[in-house]
Protein backbone atom coordinates (compact mmCIF):
# COMPACT_ATOMS: atom_id res chain seq x y z
CA UNK A 1 0.00 0.00 0.00
CA UNK A 2 0.83 3.20 -1.14
CA UNK A 3 2.26 6.01 1.71
CA UNK A 4 -0.69 8.94 1.53
CA UNK A 5 1.34 12.31 0.31
CA UNK A 6 0.36 15.54 1.37
CA UNK A 7 -1.12 16.02 -1.86
CA UNK A 8 -3.54 13.23 -2.08
CA UNK A 9 -5.24 14.04 1.37
CA UNK A 10 -8.05 16.66 -0.63
CA UNK A 11 -9.00 14.03 -2.65
CA UNK A 12 -8.61 11.79 -0.06
CA UNK A 13 -10.66 13.50 2.50
CA UNK A 14 -13.05 15.13 -0.26
CA UNK A 15 -13.94 11.80 -1.65
CA UNK A 16 -14.74 9.98 1.90
CA UNK A 17 -12.29 7.11 1.44
CA UNK A 18 -12.80 4.83 3.78
CA UNK A 19 -10.52 2.06 5.35
CA UNK A 20 -13.09 -0.36 5.58
CA UNK A 21 -12.52 -3.97 4.38
CA UNK A 22 -14.79 -6.68 2.70
CA UNK A 23 -14.16 -9.62 5.08
CA UNK A 24 -15.94 -12.24 6.41
CA UNK A 25 -13.36 -12.65 9.17
CA UNK A 26 -15.41 -13.81 12.13
CA UNK A 27 -15.29 -10.82 15.34
CA UNK A 28 -13.72 -11.59 18.45
CA UNK A 29 -16.27 -9.83 20.48
CA UNK A 30 -19.38 -9.08 20.46
CA UNK A 31 -21.65 -6.63 22.03
CA UNK A 32 -21.98 -7.37 25.97
CA UNK A 33 -18.70 -8.49 26.27
CA UNK A 34 -16.78 -7.32 28.64
CA UNK A 35 -12.75 -6.67 27.63
CA UNK A 36 -9.77 -5.52 29.20
CA UNK A 37 -7.50 -3.10 27.08
CA UNK A 38 -4.18 -4.73 27.15
CA UNK A 39 -1.33 -2.40 28.73
CA UNK A 40 0.84 -2.24 25.89
CA UNK A 41 3.47 0.40 24.95
CA UNK A 42 4.92 -0.50 21.72
CA UNK A 43 7.58 1.66 20.37
CA UNK A 44 6.15 2.32 16.92
CA UNK A 45 2.39 3.50 15.93
CA UNK A 46 -0.64 3.22 17.87
CA UNK A 47 -4.07 4.10 17.58
CA UNK A 48 -4.58 3.49 21.25
CA UNK A 49 -4.79 6.06 23.97
CA UNK A 50 -2.75 5.64 26.90
CA UNK A 51 -5.38 6.35 29.40
CA UNK A 52 -7.06 3.23 28.69
CA UNK A 53 -4.38 1.18 28.89
CA UNK A 54 -5.55 -1.78 31.93
CA UNK A 55 -9.09 -0.72 31.94
CA UNK A 56 -12.07 -2.48 31.66
CA UNK A 57 -15.14 -1.66 29.36
CA UNK A 58 -17.68 -3.07 27.53
CA UNK A 59 -18.51 -3.72 23.84
CA UNK A 60 -21.41 -2.05 22.60
CA UNK A 61 -21.40 -2.70 18.76
CA UNK A 62 -19.05 -4.19 16.06
CA UNK A 63 -18.02 -1.76 13.29
CA UNK A 64 -16.69 -4.61 11.03
CA UNK A 65 -13.07 -5.05 9.25
CA UNK A 66 -10.98 -2.36 8.94
CA UNK A 67 -7.30 -1.70 8.01
CA UNK A 68 -5.51 -1.84 10.94
CA UNK A 69 -3.69 1.56 11.43
CA UNK A 70 -0.86 0.65 13.53
CA UNK A 71 0.55 -2.32 11.03
CA UNK A 72 -0.54 0.15 7.79
CA UNK A 73 1.53 2.85 9.08
CA UNK A 74 4.91 0.46 8.26
CA UNK A 75 3.54 -1.14 5.31
CA UNK A 76 1.98 -3.90 6.38
CA UNK A 77 -1.74 -5.32 5.86
CA UNK A 78 -3.67 -6.80 9.24
CA UNK A 79 -7.27 -6.02 8.92
CA UNK A 80 -9.39 -6.78 11.88
CA UNK A 81 -12.61 -6.02 13.52
CA UNK A 82 -13.40 -2.31 14.71
CA UNK A 83 -15.59 -1.93 18.47
CA UNK A 84 -16.56 0.78 19.88
CA UNK A 85 -15.71 -0.05 23.76
CA UNK A 86 -17.60 1.87 26.36
CA UNK A 87 -15.66 2.84 29.61
CA UNK A 88 -17.38 4.09 33.09
CA UNK A 89 -15.66 7.93 33.72
CA UNK A 90 -15.19 5.94 37.32
CA UNK A 91 -13.30 3.44 35.72
CA UNK A 92 -11.38 6.03 33.61
CA UNK A 93 -10.84 8.74 36.49
CA UNK A 94 -11.61 7.20 39.83
CA UNK A 95 -14.92 7.02 42.20
CA UNK A 96 -14.58 11.14 41.80
CA UNK A 97 -15.96 10.90 37.87
CA UNK A 98 -19.26 11.49 37.91
CA UNK A 99 -21.83 7.76 37.77
CA UNK A 100 -23.65 8.59 34.96
CA UNK A 101 -20.69 9.27 32.55
CA UNK A 102 -19.39 6.92 30.19
CA UNK A 103 -16.55 7.71 27.07
CA UNK A 104 -17.35 5.63 23.70
CA UNK A 105 -13.80 4.85 22.64
CA UNK A 106 -13.38 2.62 18.64
CA UNK A 107 -11.10 0.11 19.60
CA UNK A 108 -9.37 -3.15 17.35
CA UNK A 109 -8.95 -6.56 18.00
CA UNK A 110 -4.87 -6.34 18.98
CA UNK A 111 -5.88 -3.86 21.74
CA UNK A 112 -8.53 -5.48 24.03
CA UNK A 113 -8.77 -9.34 25.64
CA UNK A 114 -11.76 -10.80 27.20
CA UNK A 115 -11.88 -9.58 31.16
Amino acid sequence: MAALTKEMVPMVVGGGASARVESDMPAKFKAGDTVLVRNINPPTHTRMPRYIRGKTGKVEHDHGVFIYPDASAHGEEKPQHCYSVRFTAQELWGPEANAKDSLYIDLFDDYIEKA
